[in-house]
């Protein structure tokens, strides 16, 4: 049995419906928001003759007030002087006063009766004063639908009170947001919704409902945004009132009442508000297209305009976007190219694949900047990835671009599939071209091109074909398949995979050349590796080339020192003196490999990891700087920078290594950023030129990427139980420019690698309740600029040779803000700001303690 209402009686209620938002320490009498209360007329209309517990009630509102929640002062209460009739127009408040017919049976609402031109909010609050007059007394569980969608309840009914918690989690709504595909920048949400209702001679005395919403940033859990929502219906008396109506059927009960009453679905309706008085797409870039020039990128400025121009076009059309393309300054052009790309609607990507031309040779930056927005996507679509299609079947006046096209197809794919999107046309086509793809060429290029979208990819049928390619092919193609294999899950290591790492390491089948070898030894040191394959590994060192010797004895230390998960298992191998001795441990070098702590925050943590090889000759053959960010139980592979050099022996008269005699001279750098593969970029190809670079540098470092990322991207509609709904919008923006460069002195006989770091970040998180006729809202948000520079000295004036690397972050500040604000069309409006600033001091990153000895001879 449900709640029965007694014939002849009318019951008088008040009802007030609330919501507060606040930040995440925020107090009750600090919270923004605002109060709709009223008074509620209800009495039975209609009971089915045959089943007492089919009901035809009717609700009426009047006496309505909209306040705030909280008292304050005359001068900053926006409510004061605003009668309900002012703030929801004459119209709007008739009909909200207009009465509903509710139809039940045990309990549960069967149908909803109102008027069909009601305005879209007007209807939500009907629905919310409704979802408290769903109850069954009884305990147990089951699935509800009202004014929240479909939602699973569990009742627990005792004497006269019932309590209902509704999972709002299982919720079922046409409403769909997204977020990050990471989770390290994605938003964590945890909901809870009760009510408490109280019985009185069979139907409801009091209901007392409250809700808690709080959104959070995984890698910063200060950047917290809360909702709290609150009803309370108490009866106050019960008086004499209509009879109920005679009759069967209630279509015919319905339309003696009122022919123009419709059934309204129970679930919340979508109301679409619009901005009143904001500025166009056109004026908004007029506004902040200066933040856009070269010389402001770096800063935070930067990156909080290119948010709010995001924003903005999100709302725009293919042609408004279009004119701010086609109007922008040459200088402007590449941030803004990123932003278009970044919106990730149809209309923005409709206008930028109208603006790009790909034949032409002189777009070849703003082409690339293009393609890089696409691999960072925060949740690109299947539209996305067929534009990209149709770019590379079209005419692509670049190899580069050519090969970047492909190289972020991979990316997309990987975003897609985690998505659940792996079997759409689109992407079952891309799979299929670049798992065939290395195998359909023989020229090298076009083989690596392939991989790395494979490694971009992370298709779990494609490790097969890169354990073949790992060791079949050159040195090059050899270190993409590994490395692809490396970003891989451990279980997908399997047998054949281990087998095929050891036969490269140990050089069972064909010469290696080294940056292989060591690759091939990481990948099995980072896959749960048996006690053989580890002795196997230590037993080697002391018969590898020089350098060689010295890399492997550091991974072996590294391991130790920084607890990774292979490290129990060589510990248990160094209680064998023939693995580890006094020989074994004593090598010298100038190679290494060291892993620390950037942050170590309750919220995320953040490693970096210098792996360095020299060749025998003390010129530099490999550098690889990792950064990875774990939160959530994932981890985010946030930078990786390779710079490679072979084939540069005979500028200093030296030997080169076993299996390194032939190599053409050549010098390049690897990037992957955010989880994405960048198309590798060459300081120089040939001993040509090599000499012609050598006589014209300039000194100045190559760009690897520089640009705007939107990093974080979380969009939900929150259907709260009154009918009030609140949008959460988390926003991340990175202005990030990463170089490098390869200085070599034959004069000095010193030469000098760097890769310099420089980025600004800005995250904001904004909920929003806006009725239409009130909006309320808080928004959280954190700014900062920071600098991270690796810097390899190598003087070959004697030998052995001096290597010095230094790791530096320069001092930084952090600034986070609170701002909360309340509205009315009027114009009427409240702000309260707060914020706090700080100086983040720099620091020299530690490194091992034979570099800090070699840096004090080298400076």
């Amino acid at each position: 049995a449900g709640p029965r209402l007694n014939n002849g009686k009318l019951y008088k209620y008040s009802y007030a419906a609330e919501v507060l938002l606040d930040g995440a320490k925020g107090t009750i009498e600090e919270n923004t928001g605002y109060r709709i209360s009223t008074s509620v007329n209800v009495n039975l209309v209609w009971r089915n003759p045959s089943n007492k517990d089919e009901q035809l009630i009717t609700m009426s509102m009047s006496d309505i007030k909209i306040e705030n929640v909280n008292k304050r002062d005359d001068k900053r209460n926006i409510f004061l002087g605003s009668s309900a009739k002012i703030i929801l127009g004459k119209d709007n408040l008739a009909a909200l006063e207009k009465p509903l017919i509710l139809h039940l049976n045990f309990g549960k609402v069967k149908s909803l009766y109102s008027y069909q031109k009601e305005h879209a909010v007007i209807k939500n609050i009907k629905r919310g004063l409704v979802s408290l007059f769903q109850l069954q007394l009884s305990s147990g569980r089951g699935e509800e639908e009202d004014v929240s969608g479909k939602c699973k309840v569990n009742y627990q009914g005792r004497h006269n009170q019932v309590t209902r918690i509704k999972e709002l989690d299982s919720c079922k709504t046409a409403d769909t947001g997204f977020t990050s595909h990471s989770k390290v920048l994605g938003v964590s949400s945890k909901s809870t919704s009760a009510t408490v209702f109280t019985l009185e001679d069979g139907f409801i005395k009091s209901a007392h409902s409250e809700e808690n919403h709080t959104l959070s940033l995984n890698a910063r859990r200060t950047i917290t945004a809360k909702i709290v929502s609150k009803q309370m219906l108490q009866l106050v008396k019960i008086e004499a009132g209509p009879k109920e109506t005679a009759g069967k059927e209630v279509k015919s009960i319905i339309k003696t009442l009122d022919p123009k009453y419709v059934s309204i679905p129970l679930p919340a309706e979508t109301v679409e508000s619009e901005c009143k008085g904001c500025p166009t797409l056109w004026e908004h870039w007029q506004s902040v297209s200066k933040e856009f020039e070269p010389e402001s990128l770096s800063n935070a400025t930067a990156a909080r305009k290119f948010l709010s121009l995001i924003q903005t076009m999100r709302k725009a059309g293919k042609e408004e976007i279009l004119q701010v393309l086609t109007s922008a300054s040459s200088s402007v052009l590449p941030p803004l190219v990123d932003a278009v790309t970044s919106t990730q609607t149809s209309a923005s990507l409709e206008a930028i694949l109208e603006f790009l031309d790909f034949s032409d040779e002189e777009g070849l930056v703003l082409q690339e900047r293009f393609l890089y927005a696409c691999g960072f996507a925060s949740h690109p679509n299947e539209g996305m990835l067929k534009a990209l299609m149709g770019i590379r079947n079209g005419k692509i006046s670049s190899n580069d671009i050519k090969e970047s096209v492909v190289i972020i197809m991979g990316a997309l794919v990987r975003k897609l599939c985690q998505k659940g999107g792996c079997e759409l046309p689109a992407v079952v086509e891309t799979k299929k071209l670049i798992l065939e793809g290395p195998d359909s060429t023989e020229e090298e290029s076009e083989i690596q091109m392939y991989l790395l979208a494979l490694k971009n990819a992370l298709l779990p049928e494609a490790v097969p074909l890169l354990t073949k390619y790992s060791e079949s092919r050159s040195g090059p193609i050899s270190s993409i398949a590994i490395a692809a294999l490396q970003k891989y899950d451990v279980s997908l290591m399997t047998e054949e995979v281990k087998k095929t790492l050891n036969r490269i390491y140990h050089q069972n089948h064909r010469v290696h050349e080294k940056t292989v070898r060591t690759a091939a030894a990481d990948l099995i040191f980072s896959s749960n590796p048996t006690y053989m394959e580890v002795k196997n590994l230590m037993l080697s060192i002391g018969s590898l080339p020089h350098e060689m010797n010295k890399y492997m004895l550091s991974k072996v230390q590294d391991i130790l020192h920084f607890e990774m998960p292979a490290s129990k298992v060589v510990r248990q191998v160094m209680r064998d003196m023939i693995s580890h001795n006094y020989d074994r441990f004593s090598k010298v070098g100038s190679s290494s490999a060291f892993s620390g702590y950037i942050t170590r925050d309750p919220d995320a943590t953040s490693t970096y990891s210098l792996d360095i090889l020299y060749s025998g000759s003390g010129i530099l053959r490999r550098s690889n700087m990792d950064i990875k960010t774990f939160s959530k139980d994932t981890q985010l592979h946030a930078s990786q920078v390779v710079i490679e050099a072979q084939g540069l022996e005979s500028l200093i008269a030296a030997t080169a290594d076993e299996g390194e005699e032939d190599l053409e001279s050549f010098s390049g750098l690897s990037a992957v950023l955010f989880d994405v593969q960048l198309r590798p970029v060459t300081f120089f190809k040939g001993y040509s030129d090599l000499m012609s670079k050598m006589f014209s540098a300039t000194g100045e470092p190559m760009n690897v990427v520089k640009g705007l990322i939107l990093l974080v991207d979380h969009s939900q509609v929150i259907q709260l139980q009154s009918g009030l709904r609140a949008s959460a919008e988390f926003q991340g923006g990175l202005a990030i420019d990463i170089s490098g460069s390869l200085e070599f002195s034959l004069w000095y006989r010193e030469s000098k690698t760097s890769v310099n770091n420089k980025g600004a970040m800005v995250v904001t998180g904004n909920i929003t309740v806006d009725m239409d006729f009130v909006r309320a809202g808080v928004e959280v948000s954190f700014e900062t600029e920071t600098a991270l520079d690796f810097i390899t000295t190598v003087k070959f004036s004697q030998y052995p040779f001096l290597v010095c690397m230094q790791m530096e972050k320069a001092q930084f500040p952090f600034r986070q803000f609170l701002t909360k604000y309340e509205s009315l069309p009027s114009g009427k409006h409240y702000i309260s700001r707060k914020g706090r600033r700080e100086i983040v001091p720099g620091s020299e990153f530690p490194l091992h303690q034979e570099n800090s000895n070699m840096c004090k001879k080298v400076f």
